[in-house]
């Protein structure tokens, strides 16, 4: 058997790491509106529950981000198959992550793809050369690493 399963990432502001998620992977900002809408007129939500991002109702504590070629619930947004759910938390970031995303640039563009996530608010930690590889650790807008190879 094998299981459906999502990467979830407890974040500050899940609406922006989102964007951010979003806009370096090519993936879609999932658009749960219409269930966002049908939950508030069956009275199962309330406003105080909901924002709007991106011109539409959005969940105010939570939102996902998929990969577009993948299938989704056309009823409810939601993805099928390769997402990432980022919820809001109240702590902080206070240590190193345990899990990370390796994004791979295509060959020769490493240094091009860190320049463009430092423009979508990615900071480089630090370069790594080792007999198994070269790779930039870098980290998103909320301090969570990733590595760019």
């Amino acid at each position: 058997m094998t299981l459906h399963w999502k990467l979830v990432a407890d974040a500050a502001d899940p609406h922006a790491q989102a964007d951010f998620w979003a806009a370096t992977l090519g993936y879609l900002v999932e658009d749960n509106s219409a269930l966002i809408e049908e939950l508030l007129a069956l009275g199962h939500a309330s406003e105080a529950d909901v924002l709007t991002a991106h011109g539409r109702r959005a969940w105010r504590d939570l939102i996902a981000v998929r990969h577009p070629d993948d299938p989704y619930d056309e009823r409810t947004g939601t993805g099928l198959g390769r997402r990432i759910l980022f919820q809001r938390v109240p702590e902080p970031k206070t240590g190193k992550n345990r899990l990370h995303l390796d994004v791979h640039a295509a060959p020769g563009e490493r240094d091009a793809e860190a320049e463009r996530l430092t423009g979508l608010g990615a900071t480089v930690l630090r370069r790594v050369r080792e007999p198994g590889g070269e790779w930039i650790v870098m980290a998103d807008p909320e301090g969570g690493e990733f590595c760019v190879h």
